[in-house]
């Protein structure tokens, strides 16, 4: 048996936690270590769904950053998903992801799409507006993730496995 692999890539500003989600998902591990990604880093986990065959995420944790350049388009190239990372207490980091959401469109103009805001065991700091999250809400999937605590991990990466699976 032949298990389908899907290319999604992590896009976000510096510092919002998508290595962390990357390594919370894959190893079920949290470091305090802040250690910046160069270029891009790629892992993958198999994702069960129920009565139907396993899929693989071939997860693509790109540099942070703000906007895109051409090698950054580069490894976007052949992504099914996008899942776009956000630091709940920098409301600047929303409109970071939502810009590189913009800028990836021109290539990916059919990739799935989902928000992470991580940080959620620090809700108490945040700058991101409830109100935000539910204008977001009604235009594309919004988790509120941990990669702390490893709350709403699972969930954000589920789901991008049941639709691509559909």
């Amino acid at each position: 048996m032949t298990v389908q692999a899907h290319k999604v890539c992590m896009l976000g500003d510096f510092g919002v936690g998508k290595t962390s989600l990357v390594a919370r998902l894959v190893r079920s591990t949290f470091s305090e270590k802040y250690l910046t990604t160069i270029g891009v880093k790629v892992d993958s986990k198999e994702v069960a769904l129920p009565g139907r065959e396993p899929l693989k995420l071939v997860i693509w944790d790109i540099a942070g950053r703000s906007a895109l350049d051409a090698l950054g388009m580069h490894y976007l190239r052949g992504a099914a998903a996008l899942l776009l990372v956000a630091d709940g207490m920098r409301e600047g980091s929303l409109s970071s992801a939502l810009n590189l959401l913009m800028q990836s469109r021109s290539l990916l103009p059919d990739a799935l799409v989902a928000l992470a805001v991580n940080k959620l065991d620090l809700v108490e700091r945040w700058e991101v507006a409830p109100a935000t999250l539910a204008e977001l809400r009604r235009s594309l999937p919004v988790f509120e993730t941990s990669a702390l605590s490893g709350d709403g991990v699972e969930a954000a990466f589920a789901d991008f496995a049941a639709r691509l699976a559909s």
